[in-house]
């Protein structure tokens, strides 16, 4: 039954790991119109959920005037043309919601050197 399962999903995409916490640049495939142009998400991972070809995650940025953006995205949408791990950050949680209430400075993760 399982191997029915896996031959009927779509094959998965490779994009580098990430993880919460992790700085990223995402880029999409944007479609206006009859138009495609490449638009740049750049922003924290704040969670990372399902598993599999499922797997989706959420991207937090602070737009203009201080106001909280987030996006989730489908790791193997079609629709991503690649993912850019800016920086590595040292966190204790699996979902950083809490990061939703912190303003300015506080927002700052440790930087994970490897």
């Amino acid at each position: 039954m399982t191997d029915l399962i896996k031959a009927l999903e779509p094959a998965q995409t490779q994009h580098p790991r990430i993880q919460p916490g992790d700085s990223v640049r995402v880029h999409l495939r944007i479609v206006e119109g009859n138009r495609e142009r490449i638009q740049v998400f750049h922003g924290t991972v704040i969670r990372i959920g399902g598993g599999g070809v499922n797997t989706s995650f959420t991207v937090r940025r602070i737009a203009s005037h201080g106001i909280g953006v987030e996006r989730t995205f489908l790791l193997h949408s079609p629709r991503i043309e690649k993912i850019e791990v800016v920086r590595n950050a040292k966190v204790r949680r699996a979902k950083l919601y809490y990061m939703r209430a912190l303003t300015g400075k506080a927002t700052r993760l440790k930087e994970r050197r490897f």
